[in-house]
């Protein structure tokens, strides 16, 4: 990380190694790099991680319709090391192969089914405008329900401060990890 000197595990405060440990064993199993700078500001890092386990793993949205959304927000914000990991993290959850192709070329994708379109676009009108036409909102809320779209939009606002975090401190993709142009 060329902007920032992330503490290595073994100079970690009290505070960070427990954020670092809390975040380990939870569902993701890893400290992520985003989770790896906010843990400069330990409450920022404990909360954050907390809010970010939860949006990936316990709404009611799909796995697929979550990455999907992830990826909406890594191209907007051309997040190298988000797109990185989360374009493989699509495929694992459904997402094909031409759909994260277009996403990745700005294209318009063909969606097949009608609640992941709904997602795409809520997720691409919150990234470009900030809010969603009436039309979007019913559309959103007719195939997903009120509690998964108002979860849908807490997770773009969550992964658009990761792609912000890994931006800001260029934060580079893991070696091997598919990239954007």
């Amino acid at each position: 990380m060329p902007r920032l000197r992330v503490p290595a595990l073994d100079d970690l405060k009290p505070e960070q190694r427990a954020v670092w440990a809390r975040t380990l064993a939870g569902r993701r199993g890893v400290v992520p790099a985003n989770v790896r700078v906010w843990l400069l500001s330990p409450d920022l890092a404990s909360r954050a991680q907390a809010l970010g386990e939860f949006l990936r793993y316990n709404t009611t949205l799909h796995v697929r319709q979550a990455e999907l959304a992830i990826l909406v927000v890594a191209r907007r914000w051309s997040a190298h090391y988000e797109w990185g990991v989360h374009a493989v993290e699509a495929v694992r959850a459904g997402v094909s192969t031409d759909v994260i192709a277009a996403i990745r070329e700005r294209r318009p994708p063909a969606f097949d089914d009608a609640t992941d379109r709904a997602v795409f676009e809520l997720a691409s009108a919150l990234v470009v405008d900030g809010r969603v036409s009436d039309e979007t909102y019913r559309t959103a809320v007719a195939d997903l329900g009120e509690r998964a779209t108002v979860e849908l939009v807490g997770l773009v606002g969550y992964y658009t401060m990761v792609a912000f975090t890994l931006n800001t401190f260029e934060v580079a993709p893991p070696p091997g990890a598919p990239v954007l142009d």
